[in-house]
């Protein structure tokens, strides 16, 4: 498939299938969430399991006394937390944009925050006017558990991890490319090309932390590639193995995802944000210990 033969992307405008239609009366309201993801089956609202769509969009519903529909600018898994989910919704009050973050987080449980909230216009869409999302996965390597650091990472003390080698790994993933061997099965997504804007890895102290921002991203797809850069950081896998592994699609050889809870959803990009740069712009603390 060539470069013009590829797919639409979520980086794309919406087409008129995706427009959210707004009356005359409403008003659009963008929400900048953060949540803890360790006892949500995810982003997505879904039938006897608690998601972070649901939670909203029930206490949505008690204030305007009618459903609302929230629209995210991406599904996290199962266990996975935001530090700046975007999310908006239409609605008829007259609450002034600014307020509703207060407003919803009177009402939330504890583990969703609503970092801030605004008026954007009638034709911004969270997922479809969003550029980039960037991921953060944390691996506490330190062999002395700490249960602060717990619902966080990925405690992996097993073998020391060469972060030289996974950077290595990571750099030929920079481009668009079609990642079919980091996608996970059940997907109702049609295609696995994912435009990959950075990638990075680094130490601090204990705490090594891989990161990864693209247009877009495939179910499971950041899981999967820290479980096999991982092996690269051990010395299991040469670099030039992982990079021969996604361009020839073997997904069979992908069969081991790091656990949910290391992964964070650091951040959503726009051309123009509807936030201030400190509110949406690397909010999930970074740990510090002796």
């Amino acid at each position: 498939m060539t470069n013009s033969q590829q797919p639409i992307t979520n980086n794309q405008s919406p087409t008129t299938n995706h427009q959210q239609p707004i009356t005359s009366n409403q008003s659009r309201i963008a929400l900048a969430i953060q949540y803890q993801g360790t006892n949500f089956y995810g982003w997505q609202r879904q039938p006897r399991h608690r998601s972070v769509q649901e939670e909203i969009e029930k206490v949505l519903l008690s204030v305007a006394k009618e459903p609302v529909t929230l629209y995210g600018a991406g599904r996290t898994d199962t266990g996975v937390h935001a530090a700046a989910q975007v999310a908006h919704f239409n609605t008829t009050l007259p609450i002034p944009a600014h307020r509703w973050s207060d407003v919803l987080n009177q009402r939330l449980p504890d583990d969703i925050l609503i970092r801030a909230s605004a008026l954007v216009a009638s034709d911004w869409h969270a997922r479809f006017s969003a550029s980039y999302r960037r991921y953060r996965y944390t691996i506490y390597m330190d062999a002395r558990p700490n249960l602060f650091v717990r619902p966080y990472s990925w405690h992996y003390y097993y073998e020391p991890l060469d972060e030289s080698r996974i950077q290595a790994a990571l750099n030929p993933l920079i481009g668009k490319h079609e990642l079919t061997a980091f996608h996970r099965a059940n997907s109702a997504r049609k295609h696995s090309w994912v435009d990959v804007q950075a990638a990075q890895c680094y130490r601090n102290g204990s705490f090594l932390y891989i990161e990864i921002q693209a247009n877009g991203f495939l179910y499971g797809m950041v899981r999967l590639l820290v479980g096999m850069l991982v092996q690269v950081g051990r010395g299991l896998r040469h670099p030039d193995e992982f990079t021969e592994i996604w361009v020839n699609q073997r997904r069979a050889e992908v069969k081991y995802a790091a656990p949910a809870k290391g992964l964070c959803l650091l951040r959503v990009g726009y051309p123009s944000s509807p936030f201030p740069e400190e509110i949406w712009f690397d909010t999930q603390p970074k740990f510090l210990l002796p």
